[in-house]
């Protein structure tokens, strides 16, 4: 039995009384009305209703007596409905259906979920087109009514928006990947068809459209797409990796397209991104080793974010990662969310634009807990000796660049004060603040270069980045420093 069945069935015992009354969680019908018009107003009425509502057939309209419905009429019944469903009002609107004996008679249950986005109107008619249901009977909104509707509204995310036309179960599963989703939550793959599908929906791959069909998700097609071009609207979506000869892009370029799902593809992308990556040979047990100018784990998190928080809303444009000679640049579309201070982005909570699409690539293990990626990132650059962590906006854009090993004396003053900034952040988290001797480690500078850090902490100090920790200690050698905001 589904679990909507003993609902329905308390209301329709309840609206069977000694004096049948037909109640706006409820209405029974002997059989179909023909008139289209009349159904629609129906289902919008009942989609508009808090926690949706019933249809019962088999039921006279007039004396409340149960008669029962005839099995060859269910399907043609369902058929009209979910038809109407789908083209009679606006936003599509779920149902789900089971045929019940009650009273010792099979009638046909029809469950009208309610809409997450309202107020659900005649399709191809203004939101005045509204219904509800009261004292029993559908009737017109009025616009009162219509504006607490529309507070009661969800929007639907990009995420949980259509990326496909209605297809079968076959075609779902051609589309998408299902298996490397289900290997990277380490579960294994269903035994039946049917059970693939089902997970595909409690997964918000895809939507079950009332047993006619399926409709792929944006977030299922962008996290499991075998192909991105299959999908319109979103081959754009896919990552452009770009690398050039020089440090400009007035050298040599060449283009590696990529294709696959975000999700899917993470960890080939990330491996091919390595491979194009210079590389340094190491002395380790007496054998050469190669390794990367660059840590893994900062590449890792930088290309998770810029596909986890870009605006899907924008036309034409997508994740880019450009690598040139002496830097790699890490582009999401759009800008940062209003609330974002660009010298906050470490170890601050986010708030994505995309919250299906980062839950899920935290539970897939590709990124971790919220907020540490940025952290992550600027611990490894500092391992490796790396400048700074550049921070921009763009007229459209955000942008993270990484740059290859350079020394202090190579880098400029700006660079200086903000690695200062950022060790100020890692160290603040870490040991509650930094010192001379910690700085001059990060910067891979000697104890006889002391009085440059020092010099340098007065300029981070005056250019409003970092502060004492103690305001009124005196002594200089064992002072602490911690951010400005701290």
């Amino acid at each position: 039995m589904k679990n909507w069945i003993p609902k329905a069935i308390e209301y329709l015992e309840k609206s069977l009384g000694k004096i049948p009354n037909e109640l706006n969680e409820i209405d029974w019908k002997l059989a179909l009305s023909p008139k289209k018009d009349k159904l629609c107003k129906h289902i919008s009425a009942f989609a508009n209703l808090p926690g949706g509502g019933f249809l019962a057939f088999g039921v006279d309209n007039e004396a409340g007596e149960v008669k029962g419905i005839q099995k060859q009429n269910v399907v043609g019944i369902i058929d009209k409905l979910s038809s109407l469903c789908r083209d009679g009002v606006t936003p599509l609107v779920s149902i789900d259906h089971c045929v019940e004996t009650f009273r010792g008679e099979e009638l046909l249950f029809v469950y009208i979920k309610e809409s997450a986005v309202k107020p659900v109107h005649l399709r191809n008619q203004t939101i005045e087109e509204s219904y509800i249901r009261s004292g029993g009977t559908t009737r017109k909104t009025s616009r009162q009514e219509i504006g607490a509707l529309m507070l009661n509204s969800k929007s639907p995310t990009w995420e949980e928006l259509h990326s496909s036309k209605l297809l079968n179960e076959v075609e779902v599963i051609t589309l998408l990947e299902y298996d490397k989703i289900l290997a990277l939550l380490n579960k294994p793959i269903p035994s039946s068809i049917q059970e693939i599908i089902k997970w595909l929906v409690d997964e918000k791959m895809i939507v079950d459209v009332d047993g006619k069909g399926f409709y792929i998700t944006n977030f299922g097609a962008i996290s499991a797409a075998k192909e991105l071009t299959k999908f319109d609207g979103l081959s754009r979506k896919a990552v452009r990796l770009i690398k050039y000869e020089g440090k400009n892009k007035s050298a040599g370029s060449k283009e590696y397209p990529e294709n696959k799902g975000y999700a899917i593809g993470f960890d080939g992308l990330i491996q091919f991104v390595k491979g194009l990556l210079p590389g340094s040979e190491v002395i380790h047990h007496a054998l050469r080793q190669e390794t990367s100018v660059y840590p893994e784990i900062a590449i890792r998190e930088l290309v998770a974010n810029i596909l986890i928080h870009q605006d899907f809303t924008l036309r034409g444009t997508g994740p880019m990662i450009e690598i040139f000679q002496d830097r790699i640049e890490f582009t999401s579309p759009g800008k940062l969310l209003p609330s974002k201070k660009i010298d906050r982005l470490i170890r601050t909570t986010p708030e994505s634009r995309n919250e299906i699409l980062a839950a899920a690539f935290r539970r897939y293990n590709i990124c971790e807990e919220r907020g540490s990626g940025f952290e992550k990132a600027v611990i490894a650059i500092e391992l490796f000796g790396l400048p700074p962590l550049k921070f921009e906006e763009t007229e459209n854009a955000f942008k993270v660049t990484m740059y290859s090993p350079r020394k202090f004396a190579d880098m400029t003053n700006t660079e200086r004060i903000e690695a200062c900034y950022q060790h100020s952040i890692i160290e603040y988290y870490g040991k509650g603040g930094f010192n001379n001797t910690s700085l001059r480690k990060r910067l891979g500078m000697n104890d006889k270069q002391a009085a440059q850090i020092s010099k340098l902490i007065k300029e981070a100090i005056a250019a409003g980045k970092i502060k004492p920790k103690n305001p009124e200690s005196e002594s200089k050698k064992f002072s602490i420093y911690v951010p400005y905001w701290s």
